[in-house]
Protein backbone atom coordinates (compact mmCIF):
# COMPACT_ATOMS: atom_id res chain seq x y z
CA UNK A 1 0.00 0.00 0.00
CA UNK A 2 1.42 3.52 -1.01
CA UNK A 3 0.78 6.54 0.84
CA UNK A 4 -5.05 14.01 -5.07
CA UNK A 5 -9.43 17.53 -7.22
CA UNK A 6 -10.81 19.74 -10.35
CA UNK A 7 -11.84 23.00 -8.45
CA UNK A 8 -15.79 23.15 -7.94
CA UNK A 9 -15.91 19.30 -8.74
CA UNK A 10 -16.32 16.87 -6.74
CA UNK A 11 -15.88 16.76 -2.75
CA UNK A 12 -12.69 15.83 -0.81
CA UNK A 13 -12.87 13.52 2.29
CA UNK A 14 -9.76 12.35 4.38
CA UNK A 15 -9.53 9.19 5.16
CA UNK A 16 -6.94 6.76 7.65
CA UNK A 17 -4.98 4.60 4.90
CA UNK A 18 -2.73 2.90 7.38
CA UNK A 19 0.31 0.74 7.86
CA UNK A 20 1.97 -0.63 10.65
CA UNK A 21 5.23 -0.10 11.82
CA UNK A 22 5.60 -1.96 15.00
CA UNK A 23 8.46 -0.45 17.06
CA UNK A 24 9.39 -0.77 20.74
CA UNK A 25 7.12 1.23 22.84
CA UNK A 26 6.08 2.00 26.49
CA UNK A 27 2.75 3.06 27.86
CA UNK A 28 2.58 6.26 28.48
CA UNK A 29 0.02 8.80 31.25
CA UNK A 30 -3.64 8.79 30.60
CA UNK A 31 -4.45 11.52 27.93
CA UNK A 32 -6.22 14.99 29.26
CA UNK A 33 -9.97 14.86 29.35
CA UNK A 34 -11.58 15.93 25.73
CA UNK A 35 -13.71 19.23 25.22
CA UNK A 36 -17.17 17.47 24.42
CA UNK A 37 -17.93 17.60 20.73
CA UNK A 38 -19.86 20.54 19.88
CA UNK A 39 -23.51 19.75 19.03
CA UNK A 40 -24.26 22.51 17.21
CA UNK A 41 -22.74 20.66 14.04
CA UNK A 42 -25.03 17.71 14.70
CA UNK A 43 -28.70 17.40 13.86
CA UNK A 44 -29.85 13.86 14.49
CA UNK A 45 -33.31 14.85 13.49
CA UNK A 46 -32.32 15.06 9.60
CA UNK A 47 -31.36 11.08 10.11
CA UNK A 48 -32.86 7.87 10.58
CA UNK A 49 -31.60 5.82 12.87
CA UNK A 50 -29.29 3.27 11.81
CA UNK A 51 -30.01 -0.50 10.92
CA UNK A 52 -27.38 -1.65 13.73
CA UNK A 53 -26.27 0.69 16.41
CA UNK A 54 -22.52 1.05 16.25
CA UNK A 55 -21.07 -0.16 18.72
CA UNK A 56 -17.08 0.29 19.59
CA UNK A 57 -16.84 -2.11 21.71
CA UNK A 58 -16.71 -4.00 18.67
CA UNK A 59 -13.60 -2.86 16.89
CA UNK A 60 -10.71 -4.27 19.27
CA UNK A 61 -13.12 -7.48 20.31
CA UNK A 62 -11.07 -10.54 20.28
CA UNK A 63 -13.94 -13.31 18.54
CA UNK A 64 -13.97 -17.12 19.78
CA UNK A 65 -11.56 -17.93 16.81
CA UNK A 66 -8.76 -15.14 17.46
CA UNK A 67 -8.69 -16.11 21.18
CA UNK A 68 -8.77 -19.74 20.56
CA UNK A 69 -5.19 -18.62 17.77
CA UNK A 70 -3.99 -16.55 20.04
CA UNK A 71 -4.60 -19.23 23.12
CA UNK A 72 -3.88 -22.52 21.53
CA UNK A 73 -3.11 -22.41 18.22
CA UNK A 74 0.64 -19.90 18.83
CA UNK A 75 0.77 -20.81 22.51
CA UNK A 76 4.05 -22.26 22.00
CA UNK A 77 5.98 -20.16 19.93
CA UNK A 78 4.43 -16.90 22.24
CA UNK A 79 6.64 -19.05 24.86
CA UNK A 80 9.90 -20.11 22.71
CA UNK A 81 9.86 -16.51 21.15
CA UNK A 82 8.39 -14.50 23.44
CA UNK A 83 5.02 -12.62 23.41
CA UNK A 84 5.92 -9.68 21.01
CA UNK A 85 8.04 -12.03 18.40
CA UNK A 86 5.88 -14.98 18.44
CA UNK A 87 2.65 -12.84 17.49
CA UNK A 88 4.49 -10.91 15.08
CA UNK A 89 5.68 -13.99 13.19
CA UNK A 90 2.31 -15.48 13.60
CA UNK A 91 0.37 -12.86 12.37
CA UNK A 92 3.08 -11.59 9.43
CA UNK A 93 4.87 -14.54 8.38
CA UNK A 94 3.79 -15.64 4.86
CA UNK A 95 3.69 -18.84 6.24
CA UNK A 96 1.50 -18.69 8.98
CA UNK A 97 -1.42 -16.37 8.84
CA UNK A 98 -1.23 -15.26 5.41
CA UNK A 99 -2.54 -12.04 6.06
CA UNK A 100 -2.97 -9.80 3.04
CA UNK A 101 -3.64 -6.43 2.03
CA UNK A 102 -6.94 -5.37 0.74
CA UNK A 103 -8.73 -1.83 1.27
CA UNK A 104 -11.92 -2.10 -0.18
CA UNK A 105 -12.87 -1.25 3.28
CA UNK A 106 -12.02 -0.55 6.48
CA UNK A 107 -12.23 -4.14 8.87
CA UNK A 108 -12.62 -4.25 12.48
CA UNK A 109 -9.94 -7.03 14.68
CA UNK A 110 -12.37 -9.90 14.18
CA UNK A 111 -13.15 -9.46 10.44
CA UNK A 112 -9.72 -8.64 9.70
CA UNK A 113 -8.93 -12.25 10.93
CA UNK A 114 -11.58 -13.73 9.37
CA UNK A 115 -10.81 -12.59 5.96
CA UNK A 116 -7.07 -12.87 6.45
CA UNK A 117 -7.32 -9.72 4.57
CA UNK A 118 -7.46 -5.68 5.41
CA UNK A 119 -6.05 -2.69 4.92
CA UNK A 120 -3.44 -0.67 6.88
CA UNK A 121 -5.72 0.60 9.62
CA UNK A 122 -7.77 -2.72 9.53
CA UNK A 123 -4.28 -4.93 10.32
CA UNK A 124 -3.28 -2.65 12.89
CA UNK A 125 -6.31 -2.15 14.81
CA UNK A 126 -5.95 -6.20 14.77
CA UNK A 127 -2.35 -6.15 15.79
CA UNK A 128 -3.39 -4.23 18.57
CA UNK A 129 -6.43 -6.33 19.73
CA UNK A 130 -4.26 -9.48 20.26
CA UNK A 131 -1.09 -7.33 21.54
CA UNK A 132 -3.41 -5.79 24.26
CA UNK A 133 -5.05 -9.45 24.86
CA UNK A 134 -1.15 -10.38 25.38
CA UNK A 135 -0.54 -7.31 27.96
CA UNK A 136 1.93 -5.93 25.12
CA UNK A 137 2.73 -2.01 26.14
CA UNK A 138 1.56 -0.56 22.92
CA UNK A 139 1.12 3.36 21.37
CA UNK A 140 0.12 4.54 18.31
CA UNK A 141 1.77 7.15 16.11
CA UNK A 142 0.57 9.28 13.43
CA UNK A 143 3.44 9.57 10.59
CA UNK A 144 3.64 12.28 8.32
CA UNK A 145 3.40 11.25 4.78
CA UNK A 146 3.05 13.06 1.01
CA UNK A 147 -0.67 13.20 -0.11
CA UNK A 148 -2.13 10.63 -1.68
CA UNK A 149 -5.67 10.90 -3.27
CA UNK A 150 -7.53 8.21 -4.79
CA UNK A 151 -11.21 8.93 -6.58
CA UNK A 152 -14.33 6.81 -5.89
CA UNK A 153 -17.58 7.60 -6.48
CA UNK A 154 -17.30 11.32 -7.72
CA UNK A 155 -15.34 12.04 -4.24
CA UNK A 156 -11.71 12.52 -4.10
CA UNK A 157 -10.33 10.72 -0.89
CA UNK A 158 -7.13 11.82 1.30
CA UNK A 159 -5.18 8.97 2.65
CA UNK A 160 -2.99 9.45 5.87
CA UNK A 161 -0.90 7.22 7.48
CA UNK A 162 -0.04 5.62 11.22
CA UNK A 163 1.50 2.98 12.81
CA UNK A 164 1.81 0.65 15.74
CA UNK A 165 4.69 0.41 18.72
CA UNK A 166 5.00 -2.14 20.52
CA UNK A 167 7.24 -2.90 23.35
CA UNK A 168 7.96 -6.19 25.49
CA UNK A 169 6.02 -7.42 28.71
CA UNK A 170 8.17 -6.69 31.97
CA UNK A 171 8.14 -11.02 32.02
CA UNK A 172 10.17 -10.83 28.83
CA UNK A 173 12.38 -8.11 29.46
CA UNK A 174 15.90 -9.82 29.77
CA UNK A 175 19.18 -8.87 28.08
CA UNK A 176 20.10 -11.24 25.10
CA UNK A 177 22.93 -10.81 22.61
CA UNK A 178 21.15 -9.97 19.33
CA UNK A 179 17.37 -8.78 20.41
CA UNK A 180 16.52 -5.85 18.68
CA UNK A 181 15.15 -3.17 20.22
CA UNK A 182 13.36 -2.10 17.48
CA UNK A 183 10.40 -4.30 15.39
CA UNK A 184 8.74 -3.52 12.18
CA UNK A 185 6.25 -5.14 10.35
CA UNK A 186 4.77 -2.55 7.16
CA UNK A 187 3.24 -3.02 4.29
CA UNK A 188 5.61 0.43 3.05
CA UNK A 189 9.40 -0.59 2.06
CA UNK A 190 11.50 -0.27 4.80
CA UNK A 191 13.62 2.55 2.73
CA UNK A 192 10.34 4.13 2.45
CA UNK A 193 10.12 4.67 6.24
CA UNK A 194 13.59 5.65 6.83
CA UNK A 195 13.46 8.71 7.24
CA UNK A 196 9.58 9.38 8.01
CA UNK A 197 8.69 11.83 10.80
CA UNK A 198 5.97 10.81 13.13
CA UNK A 199 3.49 11.84 16.80
CA UNK A 200 2.02 9.86 19.00
CA UNK A 201 -1.67 9.85 19.13
CA UNK A 202 -4.07 8.25 21.42
CA UNK A 203 -6.09 5.01 20.97
CA UNK A 204 -9.21 7.22 20.56
CA UNK A 205 -7.41 9.05 17.93
CA UNK A 206 -7.27 5.43 16.13
CA UNK A 207 -11.05 4.24 16.93
CA UNK A 208 -12.25 7.51 15.74
CA UNK A 209 -10.24 6.77 12.31
CA UNK A 210 -11.84 3.90 12.36
CA UNK A 211 -14.88 5.38 12.83
CA UNK A 212 -14.86 8.14 10.07
CA UNK A 213 -13.28 5.05 7.73
CA UNK A 214 -16.72 3.59 7.81
CA UNK A 215 -19.20 6.73 7.78
CA UNK A 216 -16.96 7.68 4.29
CA UNK A 217 -17.24 4.21 2.77
CA UNK A 218 -21.08 4.15 4.03
CA UNK A 219 -21.74 7.41 2.31
CA UNK A 220 -20.32 6.22 -0.27
CA UNK A 221 -22.23 3.20 -1.14
CA UNK A 222 -25.42 5.51 -0.60
CA UNK A 223 -26.36 4.08 2.98
CA UNK A 224 -26.37 7.88 4.24
CA UNK A 225 -28.56 6.71 7.25
CA UNK A 226 -26.00 4.63 8.41
CA UNK A 227 -22.59 6.94 7.40
CA UNK A 228 -24.17 9.61 9.99
CA UNK A 229 -24.51 7.49 13.14
CA UNK A 230 -21.01 6.43 11.99
CA UNK A 231 -19.28 10.14 11.65
CA UNK A 232 -21.20 10.94 14.77
CA UNK A 233 -19.61 8.67 16.47
CA UNK A 234 -16.55 9.54 15.44
CA UNK A 235 -16.89 12.76 16.38
CA UNK A 236 -17.55 11.73 19.61
CA UNK A 237 -14.65 9.66 20.40
CA UNK A 238 -12.34 12.54 19.43
CA UNK A 239 -13.53 16.07 19.15
CA UNK A 240 -10.32 16.89 17.50
CA UNK A 241 -10.26 14.68 14.41
CA UNK A 242 -10.79 17.49 11.92
CA UNK A 243 -11.26 14.56 8.91
CA UNK A 244 -14.37 13.52 10.41
CA UNK A 245 -15.84 17.22 10.35
CA UNK A 246 -14.94 17.13 6.76
CA UNK A 247 -17.08 13.64 6.50
CA UNK A 248 -19.90 14.98 7.99
CA UNK A 249 -20.07 18.14 6.00
CA UNK A 250 -19.94 15.85 2.79
CA UNK A 251 -22.59 13.76 4.05
CA UNK A 252 -24.60 16.88 4.98
CA UNK A 253 -24.30 18.01 1.60
CA UNK A 254 -24.68 14.42 0.20
CA UNK A 255 -28.39 14.39 1.86
CA UNK A 256 -29.37 17.74 0.70
CA UNK A 257 -28.65 20.16 3.88
CA UNK A 258 -26.09 22.31 2.23
CA UNK A 259 -26.85 25.20 5.29
CA UNK A 260 -25.87 22.55 7.77
CA UNK A 261 -22.62 21.57 5.95
CA UNK A 262 -21.03 25.39 6.35
CA UNK A 263 -20.28 25.57 10.18
CA UNK A 264 -18.47 21.93 10.17
CA UNK A 265 -16.20 23.13 7.41
CA UNK A 266 -15.76 26.54 8.67
CA UNK A 267 -14.84 24.96 12.49
CA UNK A 268 -12.12 23.22 10.42
CA UNK A 269 -10.91 26.10 9.16
CA UNK A 270 -10.92 28.00 11.72
CA UNK A 271 -7.85 25.16 13.03
CA UNK A 272 -6.53 25.25 9.95
CA UNK A 273 -6.81 28.39 7.55
CA UNK A 274 -4.92 26.35 5.08
CA UNK A 275 -6.98 23.19 5.03
CA UNK A 276 -7.63 22.67 1.02
CA UNK A 277 -9.92 19.90 1.67
CA UNK A 278 -11.95 22.18 3.63
CA UNK A 279 -11.85 25.12 1.36
CA UNK A 280 -12.67 23.01 -1.36
CA UNK A 281 -15.88 21.76 -0.17
CA UNK A 282 -17.24 24.97 1.62
CA UNK A 283 -16.50 26.60 -1.80
CA UNK A 284 -19.05 23.97 -3.17
CA UNK A 285 -21.54 24.78 -0.06
CA UNK A 286 -21.80 28.45 -0.73
CA UNK A 287 -21.96 28.25 -4.26
CA UNK A 288 -24.63 26.02 -3.46
CA UNK A 289 -26.25 28.38 -0.91
CA UNK A 290 -26.27 31.07 -3.86
CA UNK A 291 -23.07 32.81 -2.24
CA UNK A 292 -21.02 32.94 -5.55
CA UNK A 293 -18.70 35.94 -4.34
CA UNK A 294 -17.87 34.36 -1.17
CA UNK A 295 -17.05 30.64 -3.18
CA UNK A 296 -14.48 32.55 -5.81
CA UNK A 297 -12.82 33.96 -3.01
CA UNK A 298 -12.31 30.87 -1.50
CA UNK A 299 -11.24 29.03 -4.85
CA UNK A 300 -8.61 31.95 -5.48
CA UNK A 301 -7.17 31.09 -2.43
CA UNK A 302 -7.02 27.34 -2.85
CA UNK A 303 -5.46 27.91 -6.62
CA UNK A 304 -2.63 29.46 -4.82
CA UNK A 305 -2.45 26.45 -2.43
CA UNK A 306 -2.99 23.89 -4.88
CA UNK A 307 -2.41 25.04 -8.23
CA UNK A 308 -2.55 22.10 -10.13
CA UNK A 309 -5.02 19.86 -7.92
CA UNK A 310 -5.00 16.08 -7.95
CA UNK A 311 -6.59 14.07 -11.14
CA UNK A 312 -6.18 17.38 -13.13
CA UNK A 313 -3.45 15.92 -15.27
CA UNK A 314 -5.47 12.85 -15.04
CA UNK A 315 -8.69 14.36 -16.55
CA UNK A 316 -7.05 16.31 -19.50
CA UNK A 317 -5.32 12.55 -20.76
CA UNK A 318 -8.71 11.44 -20.39
CA UNK A 319 -10.36 14.08 -22.88
CA UNK A 320 -7.52 13.51 -24.88
CA UNK A 321 -7.83 9.81 -25.04
CA UNK A 322 -11.75 10.68 -26.03
CA UNK A 323 -10.40 12.74 -28.65
CA UNK A 324 -8.36 10.02 -30.02
CA UNK A 325 -5.08 11.98 -29.04
CA UNK A 326 -2.76 9.17 -27.64
CA UNK A 327 0.06 11.33 -28.12
CA UNK A 328 -1.07 14.11 -25.85
CA UNK A 329 -3.39 11.88 -23.36
CA UNK A 330 0.56 9.97 -22.55
CA UNK A 331 2.23 12.63 -21.56
CA UNK A 332 -1.05 13.64 -19.29
CA UNK A 333 -0.70 10.72 -17.53
CA UNK A 334 2.88 10.12 -17.30
CA UNK A 335 2.94 13.86 -15.57
CA UNK A 336 0.12 12.59 -13.08
CA UNK A 337 2.26 9.32 -12.07
CA UNK A 338 5.04 11.44 -11.47
CA UNK A 339 3.43 12.82 -8.76
CA UNK A 340 1.29 10.23 -7.72
CA UNK A 341 2.91 6.82 -8.40
CA UNK A 342 1.07 4.28 -6.90
CA UNK A 343 -2.67 4.79 -8.09
CA UNK A 344 -3.28 1.99 -10.27
CA UNK A 345 -5.96 4.12 -12.49
CA UNK A 346 -3.31 6.44 -13.70
CA UNK A 347 -0.95 3.29 -14.81
CA UNK A 348 -4.19 1.40 -16.42
CA UNK A 349 -4.87 4.84 -18.30
CA UNK A 350 -1.16 5.09 -19.56
CA UNK A 351 -1.41 1.90 -20.57
CA UNK A 352 -4.32 2.45 -23.14
CA UNK A 353 -2.70 5.74 -24.35
CA UNK A 354 0.65 3.51 -24.88
CA UNK A 355 -1.89 0.90 -26.89
CA UNK A 356 -3.06 3.33 -28.76
CA UNK A 357 0.33 4.83 -30.15
CA UNK A 358 1.01 1.30 -30.68
CA UNK A 359 3.62 0.54 -28.01
CA UNK A 360 2.58 -2.56 -26.68
CA UNK A 361 5.69 -3.29 -24.62
CA UNK A 362 4.86 0.20 -22.61
CA UNK A 363 1.35 -0.80 -22.78
CA UNK A 364 2.54 -3.77 -20.72
CA UNK A 365 4.63 -2.27 -18.80
CA UNK A 366 1.74 0.38 -17.29
CA UNK A 367 -0.64 -2.50 -17.10
CA UNK A 368 1.62 -4.55 -14.86
CA UNK A 369 2.40 -1.51 -12.59
CA UNK A 370 -1.45 -1.09 -12.36
CA UNK A 371 -1.52 -4.66 -11.09
CA UNK A 372 0.99 -3.99 -8.78
CA UNK A 373 -0.91 -1.22 -7.38
CA UNK A 374 -4.04 -2.51 -6.68
CA UNK A 375 -4.98 -1.96 -3.10
CA UNK A 376 -8.28 -4.37 -3.69
CA UNK A 377 -9.09 -7.76 -4.95
CA UNK A 378 -11.97 -6.53 -7.75
CA UNK A 379 -8.95 -4.02 -9.33
CA UNK A 380 -6.96 -6.59 -9.22
CA UNK A 381 -8.23 -8.91 -10.91
CA UNK A 382 -9.65 -6.59 -13.63
CA UNK A 383 -6.13 -5.39 -14.50
CA UNK A 384 -4.90 -8.83 -14.41
CA UNK A 385 -7.01 -9.93 -16.93
CA UNK A 386 -6.29 -6.74 -19.35
CA UNK A 387 -2.41 -7.55 -18.45
CA UNK A 388 -3.38 -11.44 -19.91
CA UNK A 389 -4.90 -9.89 -22.80
CA UNK A 390 -1.92 -7.68 -23.65
CA UNK A 391 0.02 -10.72 -23.11
CA UNK A 392 -1.53 -12.90 -25.29
CA UNK A 393 -1.46 -10.02 -28.30
CA UNK A 394 2.27 -10.03 -27.21
CA UNK A 395 2.73 -13.66 -28.05
CA UNK A 396 0.57 -13.36 -31.52
CA UNK A 397 3.04 -10.73 -32.75
CA UNK A 398 6.06 -12.90 -31.88
CA UNK A 399 4.85 -15.99 -33.89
Amino acid sequence: MKPSRAFLAPFLLALASVCAGLLTGCASAPPPPKAPVQQAFLHDSLFKAPKQAVDVSRVFALSPQMLKYVDQDIVGQLRSKGARQGLLDALYNKQELRLEYESSMTRNASEAFDARQGNCLSLVIMTAAFAKHLDLPLRYQSVYVDEFWTRSEGVFVLSGHVNLSLGRRMMDQRNVVGDPDLLTVDFVPAEERRFQRNRVIEESSILAMYLNNRAAETMLAGELDEAYAWVREALVQEPKLLAAYNTLAVLYRRAGHAAEAEAPLRYVLAQEPANAQAMSNLALILRDLGRSAESETLLARLKELQPYPPYRYFDLGVLAMHAADFKSAKEYFDKEIARSAYVPEFHFWAALASYGLGDLSAARKQMGMAVDNSNTNKDRATYSAKLDWLNAQQRTRMR
